[in-house]
């Protein structure tokens, strides 16, 4: 299971809109490694997650939901995958099959991935993710300073 703690950033009748914590892109190099200086370059916009909850939530309060993780798996193996084997196979028999010269071959290995990518595309959208609400947490309440304390 993945967990993540989201917050509340608006709620419309009974959905509530969620917004994951900033979280830098590595914390143990101090921005020495890639990742962290592509984090940079193309900024950390964040989407809201809508969800469906039976339970009244307030602006700000924070939500953990689970993920699970043979879903994302699947995802991951159409994204991936499938482009890459759908340009193997059609240069397999644009080559061994038809004996295609190179251009070809090279067309038909485009021409297989973005196949496989349409494909994937519709695939992806048919997953559905079983997102549940682990836990909800209450609204904390701000400390100010009384005077005389």
């Amino acid at each position: 299971m993945i967990e993540q703690t989201l917050t509340v950033v608006s709620v419309s009748g009974t959905t509530a809109y969620l917004k994951a914590q900033q979280k830098t892109a590595c914390e143990g190099c101090n921005g020495k490694c890639g990742s962290q200086i592509f984090s940079k370059l193309f900024g950390t916009h964040k989407k809201t997650f809508p969800i469906q909850m039976d339970d009244t939530l307030q602006i700000g309060q924070k939500v953990k939901l689970s993920l699970d993780d043979s879903r994302v798996v699947n995802h991951a193996f159409y994204v991936y995958m499938l482009p890459l084997l759908m340009a193997f196979i059609f240069v397999f028999i644009a080559s061994l099959g038809l004996e295609l010269s190179e251009p070809w071959q090279i067309l038909s290995a485009i021409a297989g991935g973005f196949l496989g990518f349409l494909i994937a595309k519709r695939r992806v959208q048919s997953i559905k993710h079983d997102v549940k609400v682990v836990k909800i947490y209450p609204i904390s309440m701000a400390v100010t300073q009384i005077d005389g304390d």
